[in-house]
């Protein structure tokens, strides 16, 4: 039995936690809703109280755009040390999981910093940041250099098993940008840009995007 010459290929669940006290839900869902050709459905999880792990279920690709905030007007963390280790069951069981931009804010939960590979230390001002691909690598494939007013994250990044395939750069200095690792049967990707809309709609950085889910979902080599 054939699809039909019209039919549309069925396309995989991604759910994705954003907002928080800094970063508005709208820039998030904008910015994947503007992907081209993504073979995936977005799900939007808002309020971080009102996520379990059963949202895991047939998920292909967990996106974290939140910092451990329960929203925008609710500060207290909606993860912590008794619900961090589902995060990491869903790797290795196979799941990949995306951390964009606040999504690296975890540094103060051992096991979520751990499968992550590091963590947020601080940014200097929005400033002019750079940011340089480095060549070879699936995630960074068909990417330019390119140039955006962003926060500089800085970041510890903890782990040696890590596949650096960005670094960004501005006048406080240079820092990796973007990696890769694996856990269990599991990916994990970590993209450091994306404070506002112009990094998120920025045509490179949408490509980014892509692959990053694509090679969450082992549709990219």
């Amino acid at each position: 039995m054939t699809d039909a010459p019209n039919s549309q290929p069925l396309k995989k669940r991604a759910l994705v936690f954003c907002e928080d006290a800094w970063h508005g839900a709208p820039l998030v869902q904008d910015g994947l809703r503007a992907l081209i050709e993504a073979p995936f459905e977005f799900e939007f999880v808002t309020r971080g109280d009102e996520w379990s792990p059963t949202l895991f279920k047939n998920v292909s690709v967990v996106l974290v755009a939140k910092a451990n905030h329960v929203s925008s007007t609710d500060q207290s963390p909606w993860l912590t040390a008794k619900t961090q280790p589902a995060f990491r069951e869903f790797v290795r069981g196979g799941g990949g999981l995306f951390l964009i931009h606040s999504g690296v804010c975890y540094g103060d939960l051992p096991e979520m910093r751990a499968l992550i590979g590091g963590a947020f230390l601080s940014h200097p001002e929005p400033c002019p940041v750079t940011v340089e691909p480095q060549p070879r690598h699936p995630v960074s494939a068909n990417v330019k250099r390119f140039t955006v007013h962003d926060e500089h994250y800085f970041v510890a990044l903890d782990v040696t098993d890590a596949g650096v395939f960005l670094h960004t750069r501005s006048p406080y200095g240079t820092q990796p940008g973007g990696w890769i690792r694996t856990e269990g049967k599991g990916r994990v990707c970590v993209l450091t840009p994306g404070h506002n809309r112009e990094v998120w709609l920025h045509p490179e950085y949408q490509t980014l995007l892509r692959n990053g889910l694509l090679w969450l979902a082992n549709d990219l080599r």
